[in-house]
């Protein structure tokens, strides 16, 4: 079947609680004939491309059946907040267990009536706050798979009923009766004994790590939305000389719009009318406005900076370069979006382990060793209370928590559990130019007097004559002296040459050397030196000159930042191989990254040229990327790390895994190191849970453990994973 005999289908998906599920759709929808399907659990959505004989409503069958629910995308929708529903259900879960985990664990709180009081406290506990985990355990068994969810219905439900056994029909529910503390089980019924505590205690910690996960992960699929914002809301549009604003939506291809200065150009299109100075940065990282003038093309979401421009459409909606970008966003999240969190890999051999061993402890003691059946059954509930997830599950959204905790108060922000496993495997790392390792903002970069010329002279002169421009060089340059009490008359701009005026009387120019020679102004032979020098830098260089001779010469250009040279010494302390991405030409790209000791350099790329060079990267090692423009949006989201200056836009900054609130490009190397340690942390966490877990459910399989001591020892592990990963507190920044 031919590509042509082909579509893509969007579809929005819910009910998914983990990365399995998001593994079960997706290999459902790919059981559909010449379907190939990816779901991205951060987006929760799902991304076919089918034959065009399967309707989007047969998918949509496909992903119900499978247990879950899928519709097609409604347009500015507003995404579902999970995070929400755990948090009220976490706090009201901890409010109703506090008392009930306080009154089994402290005998001078078991007032008479506390086992019914427990009771009642436990119910809307165990069946209300934990819903979302038995919801995916049902969900999981229709299909015949177990996970973690199962493990914490199996545990609480088992606790539970068998506790509303012992006060109904144990001697529980006499009112004088309290609760004996043991540390294994005797051969006597213990049919009295309850045991909510154990209960209320899974559902309440498995909630607060389940609330941490989700409120970090909520975030991955704005990025799309945030990019696309970046374009203009509405354009001036030009109809039989009358101007007319309408809502972008309304430009179509071949329309004629207006763009004053400071306005974002509309959409794609060509200068009709018009000379004026277009920032591209945000798109093409080039930190030099380009000037454009009839014939020439630019670019939507870009800025005007100076003059009127007129603009014929050539590109509405889904076709312009900011959609273009907007598509690389999307498709690199989804390709990046399949890892799944370190305890989900596991579960599938670890969960049927446990209910079988529990199920063995329970024929063991009833079958072979002739116990009663209230000691049989009481030993397999300590075995599924003791095993109960909540280390685990609290391993890795609690370590994060701590590690992104301390990386807030230092500026870095970590997206999540996966920036924290690429972060430990990168051997790269890509840098963008403009904004990242230099300032993003034109200054003057060396001032040369002609023979006869004083400094302050020149200065005042340049800064009079570009004092009334709007153009970036021309403000860098203004802000080189107070030429307030120069008197300047007769001025004009002369779109891509310069600018000329009367300055005290004198006839004045500033320009490039072909505006001064048209003029017929002399240039030393030593400004013209300087200008090959300059302009072999990477540099833009203005002449400036007075009564028909060149004066001096001012070179301006885009500065490294203070602290770049020492992250780039800091990447490579930590064995990373440095490259530089730039839209600019090959000489301004060097300029910055020789004196910085950049290993590598990659000019005159466009956005998806970027996105091309990472993939590039990946076939030989993981690769981080640190930018900030809409350019580098596709480019962070295709690296296997991204890494965002918060100082940028929102597009980059939602395409990111880590960001940098900060203009401190260290930070970035601190993040990595932040993200490593945070890493080892978790993977402590890990190791223990199941250290634990290989000591503990022998032990209660044994019947030497109760299951209050089992929930007790189960509580033991979650505050040791807890107090581990508040270690990372004390990680300390580079300077």
């Amino acid at each position: 079947m031919t590509t042509d005999a082909r579509h893509t289908v969007e579809l929005d998906l819910q009910g998914m609680t983990c990365a399995s599920c998001a593994a079960r759709i997706e290999k459902k929808l790919n059981r559909v004939d010449g379907a190939r399907a990816t779901v991205n659990y951060a987006t929760e959505r799902a991304t076919v491309l089918a034959p065009k004989t399967v309707s989007s409503d047969d998918l949509i069958k496909v992903v119900e059946k499978a247990g879950y629910g899928a519709s097609i995308p409604v347009p500015d929708a507003p995404l579902p907040d999970h995070a929400a529903d755990l948090k009220r259900r976490m706090i009201r879960s901890m409010i109703w267990s506090i008392p009930v985990v306080a009154m089994a664990m402290v005998p001078a709180l078991q007032v008479p009536g506390w086992a019914w009081a427990s009771w009642i406290l436990a119910t809307p506990t165990v069946f209300w706050a934990g819903w979302p985990f038995h919801k995916s355990t049902f969900v999981n068994l229709r299909h015949g798979t177990v996970t973690m969810d199962t493990l914490v219905t199996m545990g609480t439900f088992a606790a539970y009923f068998w506790s509303m056994y012992a006060l109904f029909f144990g001697y529980a529910g006499y009112l004088p009766y309290k609760h004996d503390f043991e540390l294994h089980l005797g051969h006597s019924s213990p049919s009295g004994n309850i045991y909510f505590e154990a209960a209320v205690a899974i559902i309440s910690f498995l909630l607060l790590g389940r609330w941490i996960e989700a409120r970090s992960r909520q975030q991955a699929g704005s990025a799309l939305r945030s990019l696309l914002e970046m374009g203009a809301k509405e354009a001036t549009v030009l109809e039989g000389g009358v101007e007319r604003l309408v809502p972008i939506g309304a430009v179509r291809v071949g329309d004629e719009f207006v763009v004053r200065p400071g306005e974002k150009v509309a959409t794609d299109g060509e200068v009709v009318e018009g000379h004026s100075a277009v920032d591209n940065a945000m798109v093409t990282g080039e930190s030099v406005p380009i000037e454009v003038g009839p014939g020439d093309m630019v670019i939507g979401a870009t800025t005007n900076t100076s003059g009127r421009l007129v603009v014929r459409a050539t590109a509405v909606g889904t076709d312009t370069q900011l959609s273009h970008i907007g598509r690389l966003v999307e498709q690199a999240q989804t390709g990046k979006a399949a890892a799944q969190a370190l305890a989900d890999r596991i579960s599938g051999v670890f969960v049927p382990i446990v209910i079988a061993i529990a199920l063995v402890t329970f024929v063991g003691w009833k079958f072979v060793a002739m116990t009663g059946t209230a000691f049989a059954f009481t030993s397999a509930v300590a075995v599924l209370i003791v095993a109960c997830p909540c280390a685990l599950g609290l391993a890795t959204p609690v370590a994060l928590l701590a590690g992104t905790g301390r990386g807030a108060q230092l500026g870095i922000v970590i997206r999540g559990p996966q920036a924290l496993e690429q972060a430990n495997d990168v051997k790269q790392v890509f840098l963008d130019k403009t904004g990242t390792l230099t300032t993003g903002e034109m200054s003057v970069a060396a001032t040369t007097p002609a023979e006869g010329t004083a400094v302050d002279e020149l200065q005042r002169v340049a800064a009079a004559l570009e004092g009334h421009s709007e153009h970036p060089i021309a403000r860098a340059i203004a802000s080189l002296a107070d030429a307030s009490g120069a008197q300047v008359t007769e001025f004009t701009n002369i779109p891509g040459r310069g600018v000329q005026a009367t300055v005290d009387g004198r006839p004045s120019l500033a320009g490039n050397p072909a505006l001064l020679r048209e003029q017929g102004y002399e240039i030393p032979a030593e400004l013209t030196a300087e200008v090959a020098a300059a302009e072999a830098k990477g540099q833009t260089v203005v002449l400036v000159g007075w009564n028909g001779q060149a004066r001096g010469a001012l070179a301006v250009s885009d500065t490294p930042k203070a602290d770049a040279a020492q992250a780039i010494a800091a990447f490579k302390a930590l064995g990373l191989t440095t490259t530089m991405l730039t839209g600019d030409n090959e000489a301004a790209a060097r300029a910055v990254a020789e004196p910085l000791g950049i290993d590598h350099v990659r000019a005159g790329l466009m956005p998806a040229d970027k996105v091309a060079a990472v993939e590039q990267g990946q076939r030989t090692s993981q690769v981080a990327m640190v930018g900030d423009g809409v350019n580098d949006a596709a480019a962070l989201a295709q690296a296997d790390l991204g890494i965002a200056m918060g100082s940028g836009t929102d597009a980059a900054i939602n395409a990111s895994d880590i960001i940098l609130m900060q203009h401190d490009l260290l930070l970035a190397a601190d993040a990595i190191r932040l993200s490593r340690r945070t890493l080892a942390t978790i993977r402590g966490n890990l190791f223990w849970a199941f250290f634990y877990n290989l000591i503990a459910i022998p032990v209660a399989a044994f019947g030497l453990m109760n299951p209050m001591l089992a929930g007790a020892a189960m509580a033991f592990s979650s505050v040791f994973v807890v107090m581990n990963s508040l270690r990372l507190t004390t990680f300390r920044p580079t300077h």
